[in-house]
């Protein structure tokens, strides 16, 4: 039975973007389904791209949203090293094989040399292949000498694929069944670059093979490549023990075409990394999921819809249930759109689920002195179900704690009727006399006061919500009135009963 061997291998060269984090998870959930590995390999060969803090930026993302690897830079494993600035000798090694087999070869052609080439190609469609390599400055249009020459005196190269003239690539893909591509349409991509390092078609492949890599699964703008490394896993003979590919849907703006790109959070107003990143470029700190107040099993679960489905109405997945859900054959082949509307839904669900003991902190932080449980229980039930994010909770209980008597004048001269002034200073003055201070007896007591007096309860209840937290609309109000205590409900009332009748 083959081993399931799966790898993320992200760029250190800036923050880790959403798709990326979608990747993962989808290898992570394949390995643990199928009891495999999962691999995290440093893809730091672009050393012009190099952010420092970038790599560390990647598994601190990983480890917030628990997609543990098995095997890293940071935990080895038999394959290391697992950065590939640290392989080097491995792929020079690669890259000699194929040009003994005489499929690559060396290119000398400087930078002014291709443009020209490209500017003679009228309709910008020039390639650098089977139909244009022979009127170029490379090892097969040039004598063996002369290439030895230049190589001696040290002259600048890259060595390029050899691509056949005429042929049919032809690949199945997990999610898009058989691809075919004619080799006529596919450039002699660069696999070692004039510094000496390779380009991704060639480090990765390589990897790939020695790391034995199962299953490939990876963006949709990577299938373009797929050919070209098709190719490259046959002419190292590879190509029995090629892992399958599996290229993923386009994460879609929310609105209008093209790829969710990292630029589109800040213009739309939404995170699109896990973590907060610092642009250097512009000095300026952009807040991840985490710091906007998304919970990381909340964001798993709104990561996993994006481009899968289990076929089933089940929409709440814990992570051991995507695990045992998941499977290559229900992704999609279809964009699929970043709602952030649906990743507040599945916040809200995942906050829900939280103990009271965990908001506990925060609500202490915000009153600014200690709460017993049987309180605490209270504050959360009476704010929790209206809240999307931690501190809506936090924020929610402040504004009610902290109202200093201001009152939106259309809403007071909306609903602040006749009856009001009245029928409140008839509460306020039974107040003293309710015997324990909880939501019931409070309730109890003003409904008894208010229409004992003549007055229709229900007519007062929202004047009375306005009176004691400057609102139209919030959380239990009788409950609230017990948390917030008797004195300051008498406080309240008393600065409304003042106040207001001449705002209106």
């Amino acid at each position: 039975m083959q081993k399931i061997r799966v790898r993320f291998a992200p760029s250190p060269t800036g923050s880790l973007h959403i798709g990326g984090v979608r990747t993962a998870l989808y290898n992570y959930l394949l390995a643990k389904k199928l009891g495999g590995t999962f691999i995290v390999r440093i893809e730091d060969t672009d050393q012009s791209r190099f952010v420092p803090g970038a790599e560390e930026y990647i598994f601190n993302s990983l480890r917030w949203l628990g997609l543990e690897e098995d095997e890293s830079p940071l935990k080895g494993g038999p394959f290391a090293p697992y950065r590939q600035s640290e392989r080097m000798s491995i792929y020079s090694a690669h890259v000699d094989l194929l040009l003994n087999k005489g499929l690559a070869y060396y290119a000398f052609d400087s930078t002014e040399d291709l443009d020209a080439a490209r500017a003679a190609q009228l309709d910008g469609s020039w390639q650098y292949n089977a139909a244009t390599r022979h009127e170029m400055r490379n090892s097969l249009s040039m004598s063996v000498s002369e290439v030895e020459t230049l190589l001696a005196n040290g002259t600048p190269y890259v060595v390029r694929l050899k691509v056949p003239k005429n042929e049919e690539i032809r690949f199945h893909d997990e999610v898009r069944s058989w691809v075919m591509v004619h080799s006529s349409t596919l450039d002699d991509k660069v696999l070692l670059k004039s510094d000496g390092m390779p380009t991704y078609h060639l480090a990765n492949v390589v990897d790939d093979h020695l790391m034995e890599i199962s299953h490939v699964i990876r963006g949709e703008e990577w299938l373009p490549s797929a050919p070209t490394h098709v190719l490259l896993y046959r002419a190292f003979g590879w190509e029995a023990t090629m892992p399958q590919f599996a290229h993923l849907p386009l994460l879609l703006k929310p609105v209008g075409d093209g790829k969710l790109s990292k630029r589109d959070g800040e213009a739309l107003g939404f995170p699109v990394f896990p973590l907060s990143w610092m642009d250097e470029s512009r000095n300026v700190e952009i807040p991840g999921f985490r710091e906007k107040g998304y919970l990381p099993e909340a964001l798993l679960n709104f990561l996993a819809f994006l481009g899968w489905n289990p076929g089933t109405e089940q929409e709440l997945f814990s992570m051991d249930e995507l695990v045992q859900a998941f499977s290559l054959e229900r992704i999609g082949k279809s964009g699929t759109r970043f709602d952030i509307q649906k990743a507040n839904w599945f916040n809200h669900h995942y906050l829900q689920q939280k103990s009271d003991d965990w908001f506990k902190e925060g609500i202490e932080d915000v009153l600014g002195l200690p709460v017993p449980a049987e309180t605490l229980s209270k504050w959360v039930a009476l704010v929790k179900e209206r809240c999307t994010f931690p501190n809506d909770v936090y924020e929610m209980i402040s504004n009610l704690t902290h109202f200093n008597g201001e009152v939106d004048q259309i809403l007071l001269k909306e609903k602040w009727h006749a009856d009001a002034s009245a029928g409140l200073e008839v509460f306020l003055g039974s107040i003293d006399s309710i015997g324990s201070w909880t939501a019931v007896e409070i309730k109890l007591a003003f409904t008894t006061a208010v229409e004992g007096a003549g007055f229709k309860s229900g007519k007062l209840l929202l004047p009375l919500r306005i009176a004691i937290t400057g609102k139209g609309a919030g959380p239990d109000l009788m409950l609230f009135m017990e948390l917030v205590g008797r004195n300051e409900c008498a406080i309240r009332l008393r600065n409304a009963l003042r106040r207001f009748p001449e705002l209106i």
